[in-house]
């Protein structure tokens, strides 16, 4: 019984110290420090426990210090821990500042972390520095000065420029003014030939305007890759002005029609309306005739007179009607 007990508390003696030495190597990332040190870079095993409680994945930040030494380039371990912390990807960070040394190029490890944290690969921005990139843009057309439409394509090569990769605009921008210094030189072309004859005017034009200031690239050339001839914009606009005009004259037309027919149709009502009170005051004639005969203003042979008169002109009027029918003598 004795050994029994002794050997289960040995048991249990070997079975804490494992959990313990596991505690401690999960928390104390020895191997890392060790590999640190192999390196020969200066890192407390303090250090890595304090990274471990303020949540720093160790590894992010040993295995770039280690890079960096390596490769001679003066950054601290805080310099590094903070980046992380800030967001950023320390070993894409390392890997520009190596690749920078190695070009010859200008660039702190400030820079380097302000570029990344814009959210820009800023080692590919080192590697654009180094070898150039091309940006070819869609067909651009523009219209000549006699009227024929003219489509280019151009190959732009730029090159990154570190100082104003922060805040500088991108590849859109580049593409947008280079579209517009296109459309200007064509239009300013008297003739569509003289584009297609010389395409190089183009980009001789588009460069001397300096399209790359205020952005995060360099121009260094343009090229015209292609030069094609579009549609006749000058004689499309002639065709639809014309078709406008002859719209225009044909409702003009039709306005000053509408309004002949509606002073024809007035002139009718008014007419309409005088025999409407001609028709109305003739009968208004009998009795007033016959008020005037009650009152003794009109007599009998006053009347007699009047259809006398009447008659008369009756007469008169079918003499002239069968006067006017007769032919004439000059005709048989």
């Amino acid at each position: 019984m004795i050994f029994d007990a002794a050997a289960i508390s040995l048991i249990v003696t070997i079975v804490l110290i494992i959990i313990v030495l596991s505690v401690i190597l999960t928390i104390v990332p020895v191997a890392l420090w060790i590999s640190a040190i192999a390196a020969g870079v200066r890192v407390s095993i303090f250090t890595l426990i304090g990274m471990r409680l303020r949540r720093v994945i160790p590894a992010r930040i040993v295995n770039p210090l280690i890079k960096a030494h390596k490769a001679g380039l003066d950054v601290s371990i805080n310099q590094l821990e903070s980046h992380y912390l800030a967001g950023g990807n320390v070993d894409r960070v390392v890997n520009a500042l190596i690749a920078a040394q190695r070009a010859n190029i200008e660039l702190s490890f400030e820079r380097a972390a302000a570029i990344d944290l814009a959210g820009r690969d800023v080692l590919e921005a080192v590697q654009m520095s180094v070898n150039p990139k091309v940006i070819e843009t869609p067909f651009i057309a523009g219209v000549a000065i006699n009227g024929i439409e003219v489509k280019a394509k151009a190959r732009i090569t730029v090159r990154a420029n570190l100082d104003r990769l922060v805040g500088g605009a991108g590849e859109d921008t580049i593409i947008a003014r280079v579209g517009e210094g296109i459309v200007s030189t064509i239009g300013s072309s008297e003739s569509h030939s003289k584009v297609l004859e010389n395409p190089d005017l183009i980009s001789q034009t588009v460069l001397s305007k300096g399209l790359d200031s205020g952005t995060a690239f360099e121009i260094l050339s343009i090229d015209i890759a292609d030069v094609d001839v579009g549609k006749n914009i000058g004689a499309e606009l002639q065709i639809e002005q014309a078709q406008a005009d002859k719209n225009i004259a044909q409702a003009k037309a039709e306005e000053r029609r509408a309004m002949a027919v509606a002073n024809e149709q007035e002139m009718v009502a008014k007419v309409q309306e005088m025999k409407a009170k001609v028709v109305e005051a003739e009968a208004e004639v009998p009795l007033a005739m016959a008020e005037a005969l009650r009152n003794g203003n009109f007599g009998i042979m006053d009347y007699m007179n009047y259809k006398n008169i009447q008659a008369d002109t009756s007469m008169r009027d079918s003499i002239a009607k069968v006067t006017s029918d007769k032919p004439d003598s000059n005709e048989k």
